[in-house]
């Protein structure tokens, strides 16, 4: 697997275990607002922060998805 790969893998564990979710529920989320393709795009950045960044920024970016 790829770099890539495994990082998203990764984000998906820390996203799991910091709001309490199962997997499916957190690919169900990612998927719905586009999470996979942020992650894989911002891969450069996002892999050299810590956990909590990481759990934040996904947070963060799902919330400037959602309808108003």
């Amino acid at each position: 697997m790829s770099k890539q790969g495994d990082f998203l893998i990764y984000c998906v564990e820390i996203y799991k275990n910091a709001k309490n979710l199962t997997g499916k529920q957190v690919a169900e989320l990612f998927t719905r607002y586009h999470v996979w393709d942020y992650v894989y795009s911002c891969f450069e950045a996002l892999h050299t922060t810590g956990a909590n960044y990481i759990v934040k920024d996904i947070d963060l970016y799902i919330e400037a998805r959602k309808p108003a």
